[in-house]
């Protein structure tokens, strides 16, 4: 079990950002802007998860995971909320958030399945999650220096995503989910997941006017692929998932203690729960 702490982050979500916040580029602004649009609705679908999840636990052990639960729930219920405000912003800058609603029809293709199902599919997601946060906490220069809130909301999430990646993982298998369908429903993530990224990116730039730009080409180059590419730095921690030994901790959390701890003027800690 884990201590899992809720923070009010203390930004200001209301005042304007700019067009191209992530380091004046409109490549990683486009992609950085794609994830937000997929997580208000991504992270009720985990709250919705995990609660289900632990409610078919047995009451003993219902009482044993009640707080790491109840901190998951909080956590994810703040970042549903900030990117939420995040994303109105994409709306008033012209974006239209066409992954949100694939989500939520892809979601409800699962009402009624096995909450295991559910949770596998949670975990997956949260792989994907914390591998990116870990890869963001040890690269934070490459948001640059545009809008400094946003670069503290993302590396805050960052840091809370490392926190709780293995909540879902866990409870799937106090449940008695197998090896098989976990690596079922992570290939089909993966597959998904990267479509549903590329396809919102690709859209953002074209309602930018910088789609063909060769600037924006080289960019993605560069920041997937290159020498601290995002692709090229992750696919080892991707791959990880498929062992039968697999467990998240056993992936490096220091980076997202590093932060919380020397970040403390940028958060008030509220407590578990929502």
């Amino acid at each position: 079990m884990t201590d899992l702490v809720v923070r009010r982050l203390l930004v200001d979500m209301e005042a304007p950002m700019p067009r191209h916040w992530c380091a004046g580029d409109a490549f990683r602004t486009a992609l950085f802007n794609a994830m937000s649009m997929s997580f208000p609705v991504g992270e009720q679908f985990f709250i919705d998860a995990v609660r289900a999840g632990v409610r078919a636990l047995p009451p003993d052990r219902q009482e044993r995971l009640h707080a790491e639960v109840q901190g998951f729930i909080g956590q994810e219920a703040t970042h549903r909320r900030l990117h939420g405000l995040y994303n109105g912003h994409l709306e008033r800058h012209g974006l239209v958030n066409e992954w949100a609603p694939r989500s939520l029809e892809r979601q409800r293709l699962l009402e009624g399945q096995d909450v295991r199902h559910l949770l596998a599919v949670t975990a997956a997601f949260e792989h994907f999650t914390a591998i990116l946060a870990d890869w963001l906490l040890r690269n934070p220069d490459l948001l640059g220096r545009e809008d400094p809130r946003l670069v503290t909301l993302w590396l805050w999430h960052s840091a809370e995503e490392s926190e709780h990646k293995s909540t879902a993982f866990d409870l799937y298998q106090a449940l008695g989910g197998n090896h098989d369908w976990r690596i079922t429903w992570f290939r089909r993530i993966t597959a998904t997941f990267l479509v549903d990224l590329g396809r919102q990116t690709l859209n953002n730039l074209r309602r930018d006017g910088t789609l063909w730009r060769w600037s924006t080409w080289c960019s993605a180059a560069t920041f997937l692929f290159g020498r601290r590419g995002l692709v090229r730095t992750t696919w080892r921690p991707w791959r990880e998932y498929f062992r039968r030994d697999f467990h998240p901790r056993q992936q490096d959390s220091g980076p997202a203690q590093r932060w919380l701890a020397d970040h403390r003027n940028l958060y008030t800690p509220v407590g578990a729960g929502a």
